[in-house]
């Protein structure tokens, strides 16, 4: 890089700093230095930007590049798990995909960190090594041989073990199936994993040491957010769900079908139906105070939305169920449809919801026992529900 864009560089990872310590995403001095010192552009050669409903490929040189890779926002590196889709989007001026890997939001990235608890001489393992970044923010704060990062596409592997190379960190880096974890370099005192998962694989678990954390994100349509759970013997851990929420990309073996697909295959709508006094927003937006146990108390539902009325929203599930929506105001117009009436299911949860105290997230744990996991709310002996799994 040229000395004047190097200077740029710097400026703008300061600024990207001083930002998150202001917004109480970073608060630690060691992360602090972290930040400061990794560049994020060694990682972001090239990734996708949105315009005009259509992906199209920003490089190094680009007026957009530094500017795009120092704002606090989710950059996307690939779409539909294909290699060469930046390279068409670079030669037809854009392109359309679903995004299958990104550079997270700085700011979660920092959240999540954070949320690990780290201490010098701690072993960690990452799932999910993207592009590295996040990885070499370990490498500075714990030494490369302290850190494992993996994840199931070779060819992304590949670019990472190439950029951390590049700028001087060499930690353990492996393409395989993160949901196995790594076995070889176990055990560990922290698992990080900054893709989503339904359920928590129980190879994380089982490699991490008793009194050690793992740190996750929930994929759920609706609920879904960050966790922190200390391991016991085994496959078994307890922990909570956080307050400080993150929300990522699906680990692949943990995707849910298209939500547009399930709403290709409603059947035609009458305009109609009956007013509710909940308005939807209440069930989908994470902040509110509902939303956490809306997705407790349906899972595998989905918000869909109508792409010629913003007014309209839809809740989907796989089952054929549904809900419409016309309107979001303090009264709305429902249709509801399929074996059951979702829209009901969501009213009933609210008043649950409401008879318990108005719980937010943050007073939800999580236990796990292999398979058997389970939210429950306040202590370990309250109120129990099932965490749906992958395919729910």
């Amino acid at each position: 890089m040229r000395p004047a864009l190097v200077r740029e560089a710097n400026n703008r990872r300061r600024e990207l700093v001083a930002g998150l310590r202001r917004d109480g995403a970073l608060t630690e001095r060691p992360w602090i230095e972290a930040f400061r010192a990794v560049p994020r552009h060694a990682f972001l050669p090239r990734f996708f930007a949105r315009s005009a409903g259509a992906w199209t490929a920003v490089e190094f040189g680009d007026d957009a590049w530094l500017p795009d890779i120092y704002a606090d926002r989710v950059l996307v590196t690939q779409l539909d798990d294909d290699p060469g889709a930046w390279e068409r989007a670079r030669r037809e001026g854009g392109t359309h995909g679903m995004p299958t890997c990104s550079s997270s939001m700085p700011a979660i990235m920092a959240i999540m960190l954070e949320e690990l608890r780290v201490a010098g001489g701690m072993r960690v393992l990452e799932i999910g090594t993207g592009t590295g970044y996040n990885a070499a923010l370990l490498c500075r704060r714990l030494g490369d041989q302290l850190v494992s990062t993996v994840d199931i596409d070779a060819t992304l592997v590949d670019g990472a073990r190439a950029c951390l190379d590049a700028v001087g960190y060499h930690p353990y880096v492996a393409a395989r199936d993160g949901s196995l974890g790594a076995e070889g370099t176990a055990p560990f005192d922290r698992v990080l994993c900054t893709c989503s998962v339904t359920s928590i694989p129980p190879a994380w678990l089982e490699q991490t040491r008793p009194g050690g954390m793992v740190v996750t994100t929930l994929h759920r349509p609706i609920g879904a957010g960050l966790v922190r759970i200390v391991a016991g013997e085994g496959a078994t851990g307890s922990g909570r769900v956080l307050a400080r929420d993150g929300r990522f990309m699906p680990l692949r073996a943990h995707r849910r079908a298209d939500p547009a697909g399930l709403l290709a295959a409603l059947p035609p709508t009458s305009g109609g139906g009956r007013p509710s006094a909940l308005p939807v927003r209440e069930v989908i937006d994470p902040a509110r105070g509902f939303e956490f146990f809306a997705g407790i108390a349906l899972p595998g539902v989905t918000p869909a939305f109508d792409a010629e009325d913003p007014d309209v929203t839809y809740l989907v599930h796989p089952d054929g169920s549904w809900s419409r929506h016309d309107g979001d105001r303090a009264s709305q117009l429902v249709e509801q449809g399929g074996p059951r009436r979702l829209w009901d299911l969501a009213e009933d949860a609210h008043r649950h919801w409401e008879a318990l105290g108005r719980p937010r997230r943050e007073e939800f744990g999580i236990s796990v026992d292999g398979q058997r996991q389970e939210f429950w709310l306040r202590s370990p002996d309250g109120p129990r529900w099932p965490l749906s799994g992958p395919g729910t």
